[in-house]
Formats: structure tokens, C-alpha cells, sequence
């Protein structure tokens, strides 16, 4: 009996969703992003509103003094729906596990001088916790975002600083050292140098906006913490004592060099959006940049000594270039 194979080609009656079509103008193939983010949140036919504030709608615009003539502009430059950021966080993952493993294996933690870990620990560990408030504070700016552009991020930007903590709780243990994570929450509780920084954490957990929410812990707090320990404090303790620290603490470097791109975009297409955004933005970062600054300078001194200022002023003017490339004058 003869087979015969043949290749036939079926053409699509239409390229995408029909609300993607009549928001891009025509049925034109859409990206997988696209499809998993544009105009997918409800904005009709709500079931009730909520018990605790009965004045607003579950998805409401008016949660943020921030206004956009479309939430859906705010999109992430990186494309993360939740296949791609899954596949993107594994293969760091993978990285990070493996980094751990080979300090394991080659003994390095416990070759690492003993002034040199105390030095380390006592900056870092008290870190997980802010990672874990940044967790909370970004899961309200997804719980209560408007838009699924912005809010998808925020959520994936939580589960990210949870791995944040869980790498810096890991890094503590990879020296076996499980005492220095007890001694660090006791510092974060009463150690006088963190008091500042964990009343701007916990003093987000109860703010309102989440647009400012975003803008305060993302980056006026994150844009000044992270150069200043996983890059700067980094290279302090390459220089004196070698790369153990860099090793186990790339992941931090990884995202906030990847998160740095989101949030830039954010900030951009957001003030470009109307005067009053652009005045708002430059407002809320002004506010929370001087909190960070006095909230970060008794850790700055507890890792760099009589260098903490200089150091303190150089991330500080990075982090203003930032807002200035932004479209955002200080």
C-alpha cells in the first residue's frame, strides 16, 4: 500500500485576540508578552467592592496620585511574563547554586580570615530582612497596582526579593555560622546602626500610594543599598581578603543590574505621561532619597569606616543621574 504525505499549509483566519487587534490597529502576530499582559485586568462588571474600603473599586485608579492616559504604557522592557521569568530566575539560579557549591567543595568559606567574615556578616545577614520587607512591599504594589503591565512585575519582583533573603540567609550558613543569623535579627531589632533603616521599611508597609510604595523601595532605598553593599562593600572585601563574598552574593548583583532597567522604564514613560506625574515623581524621590540616605548611613559606616561619606556621595549622584535620565529633575 502506497502512503502519500503531504505538506499542507493552513493559513490562519485572524493573527491574534481580537482586543489585542483593535489595540495595535490591525491583526498583527503579537508577542507572548503581549498576549499574557495587554488589557487582560478587569475594569467591569465587579461583583462588589471591597468590605475594607467600600469607597473604591478592587482595581481602581485613584489608589495612586499618579495618572496615565494608559496603564497598559507601562510596560517591562525585559518581556517578563511568567514563562520567561521563570526560565530567566532558573538560569540564575542555577548560577547561584552552583557558586554555593563550589565554596563548599573547595573548603573557601572555611579558609575565608576570620576578621574578614565578621567584617561581612555583620553587614550583610541584617539584609534579609530588609529583602523580606521589600517582598511585602512590592506584593502590595501587585496586589493593589492598576494595570497588569505594572503589577505582574511588581509580583515577580516580590518573589524575587524573597530569593534575595533566602540567598543572604544561605550565605550566612554557608559558613557555618547559623549563631550570626540569631545575631543578626538581634541587631536588626536593637542594633542602634539599623534602627533607621528598618522604620523606612516598616513605615511602607503602611503607606497608601503604591505608586510610591514602588518609587521609595525600589529605587530611592534599593538604588542606593545595592551599589553600596553587593557592589562597592564587594569590592572592598575582593581587595582585602578575596572573592568568597562576590561569589555567593552574584545573584543580587544579576537582578538589580536587570531590575535597574524595569524600574528606569517606569519611572520614564511615567513622568513623560503629564506634568503633574513628572512633578509628583520628582517629589516622592526626593522625600524618600533623603530617608534613605539617613538610613543607610550608619550601615555605609559599619562596612566602610571614615570612607562612608565619600562612598555615600558617589552612589547618591548615580542614583540622581538616574532620575535625571529619566526625565526627572531633582
Amino acid at each position: 500500500m502506497a502512503i502519500d504525505l503531504r505538506t499542507v499549509s493552513i493559513t490562519p483566519l485572524r493573527q491574534t485576540f481580537g482586543h489585542l487587534a483593535r489595540r495595535m490597529g490591525a491583526d498583527k502576530p503579537a508577542s507572548r508578552y503581549i498576549e499574557a499582559t495587554m488589557d487582560l485586568q478587569p475594569v467591569e462588571n465587579y461583583h462588589y467592592r471591597p468590605t475594607w474600603e467600600p469607597q473604591r473599586d478592587i482595581f481602581d485608579e485613584t489608589r495612586t496620585a499618579i495618572t496615565m492616559k494608559d496603564w497598559y504604557a507601562l510596560k517591562d522592557p525585559r518581556q517578563y511574563y511568567y514563562g520567561a521569568w521563570t526560565l530567566a530566575r532558573g538560569k540564575m539560579q542555577e548560577i547561584a547554586e552552583g557558586d554555593f557549591d563550589l565554596v563548599d567543595d573547595l573548603g573557601l568559606a572555611a579558609a575565608y580570615p576570620v576578621a574578614g567574615k565578621d567584617q561581612a556578616l555583620k553587614v550583610f545577614l541584617p539584609l534579609r530582612h530588609v529583602a523580606w520587607a521589600s517582598n511585602l512591599n512590592k506584593a502590595y504594589v501587585s496586589s493593589y497596582g492598576y494595570g497588569i503591565a505594572i503589577s505582574q512585575a511588581a509580583c515577580y519582583a516580590s518573589m524575587d526579593q524573597l530569593g534575595v533573603a533566602q540567598y543572604v540567609t544561605r550565605l550566612g550558613m554557608a559558613f557555618d555560622d547559623l549563631e550570626a543569623v540569631a545575631t543578626a535579627k538581634t541587631a536588626w531589632l536593637e542594633g542602634a546602626e539599623w534602627q533607621e533603616l528598618r522604620r523606612y521599611v516598616e513605615d511602607l508597609m503602611v503607606e497608601k500610594d503604591w505608586f510610591e510604595v514602588l518609587v521609595a523601595q525600589d529605587f530611592a532605598l534599593e538604588g542606593l543599598l545595592y551599589p553600596l553593599i553587593f557592589e562597592r562593600y564587594n569590592d572592598k572585601l575582593n581587595a582585602a581578603y578575596g572573592p568568597v563574598f562576590s561569589m555567593l552574593t552574584r545573584f543580587q548583583r544579576e537582578w538589580f543590574g536587570e531590575t535597574t532597567k524595569w524600574m528606569d522604564s517606569i519611572l520614564k514613560v511615567a513622568a513623560a505621561d503629564n506634568p503633574a506625574n513628572k512633578a509628583k515623581l520628582a517629589e516622592w524621590i526626593k522625600h524618600w532619597r533623603e530617608r534613605a540616605i539617613v538610613a543607610l548611613r550608619p550601615v555605609a559606616s559599619l562596612a566602610f569606616g571614615a570612607d562612608a561619606d565619600s562612598v555615600m556621595e558617589e552612589i547618591v549622584q548615580n542614583l540622581n543621574a538616574r532620575a535625571a535620565k529619566a526625565g526627572i529633575t531633582l
